[in-house]
Formats: C-alpha cells, sequence, structure tokens
C-alpha cells in the first residue's frame, strides 16, 4: 500500500467506526437493552462492513487506482499525521482531566454514561419509595439531570453518552475519561486528512500540527465534550464525498450514502449539528438535478442519520429539548424550509424550459464580475467582524431562573477579573477576537485570503471538489461569529469555535499557504526557496498559536475526582437513602450518588424545613432505609445528627476570562459533609 493510499484510509476509518457504533447502539438504547453483549456482538460486524465498503477503491482509470483519492504523496506526509495524531493522544493521555462531579457538561456526559454503561435504558428512574414514597419537601432534578414524567431524564443527546459507555466497559471510569484524548486525536487525524485531499498530502502534516497546538483542540480532548466526536464525523463524512468522486458510480454512490450517514448522525451527537448539514442538503440536492446517483444516496444518508438523531432527542431527550425551544424551532422551520427549496430547485433545475435557463445564468455570473466581486466581499465580512465592538455591544436580558444563573455567573467572573459588572454582558461582539487569541493573526489573514481565492474558483466553476466543505465552512462559521450562543467565559466558551470555525480557518489558511508557494514555484523561485518559504510560514502562524497555548499545555486541572468519589461511595456504604440539604452539594452530587454510589438520592426543596426533613428521615426509616443527610459544611447536616466529613477534594480548576485569552487556574475545593440520624 503507498502512502497516498494509507493516508486515505486511516483518515476516514474513525468515522466509518464512530457512524457504525452508533447505528448499533442507538436501536438497542430505544429498546432499552444497551448493554456490552449484544452491542459489540453486532457492531463488530457493521464495522467491518462499513470499512470494507468506505475504504475499498473503484476507480474510473488506472491512474487512479494506482494513486489512490489522494493522488502521489510522499510517505512523510502520511507518517507525518499518523505521529502527529498519536503524540497528540499520548500527551492527551497523560494530562486527561477527571471531570465526573457535575459542574459544567464533561461532568454531565460522564454520569450520563455511567447510567448507561450500568443499566443500558432510559429514564433514570427516582426510586421515590426509597424515601418512603413522594413528599413534596423532596426534588430527584440536579443540573443536566431533569425531573419529568416521575423519572430523571439526562440532559443532551445519547450520541456521546452511548461512544463514552464503551470505554466505561472496557476500563471503567478512567475508560471513558480516557476516551476523550482519544476522540481529540482522531479529529486531528480525520482533519489532516481532509486537508490532505483539498489542499494536498504535503500540507497534510502541518495542517494536522496547527489543529493539534491551538488551545480549544487541547482543551475539549482533554475532558468528555461532544465536540470532538462531531468533528470526526463532519470530517470524516466529508473525505467519504470526496474520495467517492474518482470512482465508478456505484462506488460512488455507496460513499456518499456513508458520507451522508456520517453527517446526519452528527445530530444524534449535538443537536445544533442540524445547522452544520443543512448545505449537505442542498449539495444532495444539486447532484440530484444533475442526475447523479450520488445524489439520491448522499440525501438517504443525511436523512436516515439526522432522523436517527431527532428520534431520539424528542423520545428520549424530549426535557432538553423543550428547554432549547427558543432556538431550536427556527432551526427547525429553517431546515423545513430549506429542504422545500431544494426540493423545488431540483424541479427548476430539472424541467427543460428553466434548467436550461438556469444553468446558462449560472454560466454568466461565472464570466462575469461577480466572482471577483464575492472575493471582496469575503474580506469585507472579516472586517465587519474586526470592527464590530467598536458599534455593538451584545447584551442578553435574563428572563428565567436559567438566564439570571448566567447573569451572576458573569458578575462574578467579572468581579474577579476586575472588569464593569454587567451580568447582561454576551460579549459575542468580540468572537473574531476569540479567533485571533487561538490561531493568531497572521493564520486568519491567511484564512480570510484563501476564503476569497476559493469563492472566485467555485463561482468560476472551478476546484469543484471544495464546493460542499466551503459551503460548510462558511455557513457555521458565520454564523458562529454572529451568535455564539455560549457562555463567554474563556476557554470554556472556545468549545464553540473548535466545532467547524477553527479547523475550517485553517483549512482555508493551508489552501493559501499552498497557493503561494505554487504561485512562487510558477514565477521563477528555486524548489529549495519555495520549500523554506512554506516551512518559515508554518512556523509563523505556529508561533502565535503556540504563545497562547502554552500556560495551558503543560498545566493539570480538575484532578484527584475519581478517587475522591470513591471514597465518598466506599464511605456512605449500601442500603443508605440521601437527602442532600445544600442546593450546591446536590447540583453536583446527585446524579454521583446514584449513578457511582448506586445510592437513591434526592434534594431538599428550597422551601423545606428541617421539620420537613426530619419527616423525611423517619419515612426513609419506616421503609427500611438508613437515611443520610448530606451538605458541604458541617452546620449544615448536624441538626440531624453528628456530623462526618467524607469528602475533602482540593485541586485546580481552569481559570475564567472574558476579555482576554485564558491563562492559568484557579483553586477547586469540594466538601461533603453527612449526617446519620438515629431512628426515631
Amino acid at each position: 500500500m503507498n502512502a497516498g493510499r494509507l493516508l486515505a484510509r486511516i483518515t476516514v476509518a474513525p468515522a466509518l467506526l464512530v457512524a457504525a457504533w452508533l447505528v448499533v447502539a442507538l436501536p438497542l438504547l430505544m429498546g432499552g437493552v444497551f448493554r456490552p453483549g449484544p452491542a459489540i456482538l453486532l457492531w463488530v460486524p457493521v464495522a467491518a462492513a462499513a470499512l470494507w465498503l468506505g475504504l475499498r477503491r473503484r476507480p474510473r482509470d488506472a491512474t487512479a487506482e494506482r494513486d489512490g483519492p489522494l493522488g502521489p504523496a510522499p510517505w512523510w506526509s502520511a507518517a507525518g499525521v499518523i505521529a502527529v495524531a498519536a503524540a497528540f493522544l499520548v500527551f492527551e493521555a497523560l494530562m486527561c482531566s477527571e471531570q465526573i462531579i457535575v459542574r459544567r457538561d464533561p461532568a454531565s456526559y460522564v454520569q450520563f454514561a455511567t447510567w448507561l454503561k450500568d443499566h443500558g435504558s432510559l429514564p433514570i428512574p427516582e426510586l421515590r419509595w426509597a424515601f418512603g414514597g413522594g413528599d413534596p419537601a423532596l426534588k430527584f432534578d440536579s443540573p443536566a439531570f431533569y425531573e419529568h414524567g416521575g423519572s430523571v431524564v439526562p440532559q443532551f443527546m445519547a450520541g456521546l453518552p452511548m461512544i463514552l459507555a464503551l470505554g466505561g466497559w472496557a476500563g471503567g471510569t478512567h475508560g471513558m475519561l480516557l476516551m476523550a484524548p482519544l476522540l481529540g486525536a482522531c479529529s486531528v487525524l480525520a482533519f489532516g486528512g481532509l486537508v490532505a485531499r483539498l489542499v494536498g498530502p504535503r500540507w497534510a502534516p502541518a495542517g494536522a500540527l496547527l489543529l493539534a497546538l491551538t488551545l480549544p483542540m487541547l482543551w475539549v480532548s482533554r475532558s468528555t465534550f461532544s465536540e470532538p466526536p462531531a468533528l470526526i464525523l463532519l470530517l470524516g463524512g466529508l473525505s467519504l464525498l470526496h474520495d467517492g468522486r474518482t470512482e465508478r458510480p456505484g462506488a460512488a454512490a455507496v460513499k456518499a450514502f456513508l458520507g451522508g450517514l456520517a453527517l446526519g448522525l452528527i445530530v444524534l451527537v449535538r443537536i445544533d449539528g442540524i445547522r452544520d448539514i443543512l448545505p449537505a442538503v442542498v449539495y444532495a440536492g444539486l447532484l440530484v438535478a444533475w442526475r447523479r446517483r450520488t445524489g439520491y444516496a448522499l440525501a438517504g444518508g443525511l436523512a436516515l442519520g439526522a432522523a436517527a438523531g431527532l428520534v431520539e432527542g424528542y423520545v428520549k431527550s424530549r426535557p432538553y429539548l423543550d428547554y432549547l425551544h427558543a432556538s431550536l424551532d427556527p432551526l427547525l422551520m429553517i431546515s423545513g424550509a430549506i429542504v422545500v427549496a431544494t426540493a423545488l430547485m431540483v424541479v427548476l433545475l430539472r424541467w427543460d424550459v428553466t434548467g436550461r435557463r438556469l444553468r446558462a445564468a449560472g454560466a454568466a455570473i461565472g464570466r462575469g464580475r461577480l466572482p471577483g466581486a464575492a472575493a471582496i466581499l469575503t474580506a469585507l465580512v472579516m472586517v465587519g467582524f474586526a470592527v464590530r465592538p467598536l458599534v455593538q455591544t451584545v447584551r442578553r436580558v435574563p428572563t428565567n431562573t436559567d438566564d439570571r444563573l448566567n447573569a451572576e455567573f458573569i458578575e462574578a467572573v467579572q468581579k474577579i477579573d476586575q472588569l464593569p459588572l454587567d451580568g447582561t454582558r454576551q460579549y459575542s461582539e468580540l468572537s473574531l477576537y476569540w479567533v485571533v487569541w487561538y490561531i493568531g493573526i497572521p493564520a486568519l489573514l491567511l484564512a480570510t485570503f484563501g476564503a476569497a481565492l476559493l469563492v472566485r474558483r467555485l463561482m468560476r466553476r472551478q476546484s469543484p471538489e471544495w464546493l460542499l466543505p466551503y459551503a460548510v465552512i462558511v455557513w457555521t462559521t458565520v454564523q458562529v461569529l454572529i451568535r455564539p450562543g455560549i457562555t463567554p467565559d474563556h476557554p470554556w466558551a472556545s468549545r464553540r469555535l473548535i466545532g467547524l470555525v477553527i479547523p475550517g480557518l485553517l483549512l482555508f489558511t493551508a489552501f493559501a499557504a499552498a497557493w503561494i508557494t505554487k504561485r512562487l514555484r510558477r514565477i521563477g523561485y528555486s524548489r529549495k526557496v519555495v520549500r523554506i518559504t512554506a516551512v518559515a510560514g508554518v512556523a509563523l502562524m505556529l508561533v502565535p498559536i503556540v504563545i497562547t497555548s502554552a500556560g495551558y499545555m503543560v498545566e493539570r486541572t480538575d484532578q484527584k475526582e475519581v478517587g475522591a468519589v470513591g471514597a465518598m461511595c466506599d464511605r456512605l456504604g449500601p442500603g443508605r437513602s440521601v437527602v442532600v440539604v445544600e442546593a450546591g452539594t446536590a447540583d453536583r452530587f446527585l446524579q454521583v450518588l446514584r449513578g457511582m454510589c448506586g445510592l437513591p438520592a434526592a434534594r431538599a426543596a428550597t422551601f423545606a424545613t428541617q421539620a420537613d426533613v426530619r419527616r423525611v428521615i423517619g419515612r426513609i426509616d419506616r421503609a427500611g432505609r438508613h437515611p443520610v443527610v448530606m451538605g458541604s459544611k458541617p452546620d449544615q447536616v448536624a441538626p440531624y445528627g453528628r456530623p462526618r466529613q467524607i469528602m475533602r477534594l482540593r485541586s485546580r480548576q481552569d481559570g475564567r476570562t472574558l476579555d482576554e485569552p485564558p491563562a492559568g487556574s484557579w483553586g477547586l475545593g469540594i466538601d461533603v459533609w453527612i449526617a446519620e440520624p438515629a431512628a426515631p
């Protein structure tokens, strides 16, 4: 196998494996039988079939057969991408965090996955019987775990938890946590593959290295975030569609279906993935209008994958989607409108009367001044984002409890960072500056230049392989920069950029750098000068990336939580029913107690008095259980018995900044005290 074939195959394999796992796992979860035996037994043949269909080549001509989908490639291009991904995996595994106590999304995903790993079904029972039946003084919800219909329903889509459960079956909690570096390394690998396809194999190692060293990529690969698996599916899906372009119609249709399935399954991982795949819907419509079999295959794969995500969301994660209705409902309406408009476009293009006129109009656009105007407009859009802070300050007035809590959190960070107090500030006007923090000005300028070059080429009907990747990147990047839709503290907010904005801009950067080096070669510079220029250009882009990432790169955060939780569970012992009387402790530990300690757990309602808690204690005792009252301080549990500390965790957490790049870490202290009331 030559280097080009190896690089092409190894960079789409992660997407095929992830897609195969989700295809197998979802029906089992929906049936309440998501267990290791049937899941792995089914996954092995499905994954083997996906790899065989997705990796085999049936090219149209002998040249494509010899070189593979990437064309001729030096051995060091494949070796370089693999080396970057492998080094990234090892380093991130050593620096991996242990976020399992619920404070933000990573621990919520771990607790969701822990329940699936051990029980294989949803929803999570409240176990009211363990508290002597229902009581108005008890609540069973906590952040990311909704109380709904007499059960507890986890927040978020089930895609990532089902992937983490596989790691949990292999290695327990540590196995789940180590899935984060593995998924991050696969994202770097997949990105190197897309760079190789669209820019050239010689630029693939540089592209992989640039992405791997950005702080957001390092950060989301140390904790269990949903962005890496979604990125694997996105990059892998685009690569599969690219590979099918040089193959026979039947083989191309198979890869189009697999690529569409991978793109559609992003919705099962992230509900906002609906937005990212809309350009693929239009692209599938164009292929159908051009009477390409791949159009029907791509549309089928997209529909199947997206439908799987929507079914899971509305059946198993309905409270989460209800919570998101203010942003999700408009997105679904826009999606429906785009599907209808695409169908109308297909009809018009295939109807001889209108089709000829539309095609002639498209050809005329390519010959006129519009391509150059579009390139200029691309640069002006970036200038607009750059001057946005001078003309706009984005604010959001709280309208519900979650908004008010978010405003209080922003004010707390502002106070620590010595900024003016204004909890309504969203800092969204700084979104382009966020990008500059993480990839630097040289890379951003090159990305803008590359995007301008590409839109001009595409409007002139050149570089057709870029049409879908360009549309996906630009569509998502513009929307994210306009409205990031995330709490604006960093590095937390950087996760919104790593989903596609940063990889997409780095892809444009690599394209622009490759274009410049080719131009230098054409005007007469020697090969040696061109190579030196290319290496110097990559080094210039790496400098600002490393400067931002350096401090974070070697600092471990969120450590010791697995051991602390294990010790807490051992000290509690079996047969207990836990009532948490302090809100912060309940937020952090309610699902940890259920999932990792295997104990029924509830929280005292905000209006509950000591008399209410004592009444619940009596009901627990009459139900044949041992009552335990839990809080964060001894005086919170002292009214119910002798206080005893069962956790004293001292660690570090990521620092939080709002108007500058993140740097350093903050201390993290978590204390848990209990009292075991005597039977009345």
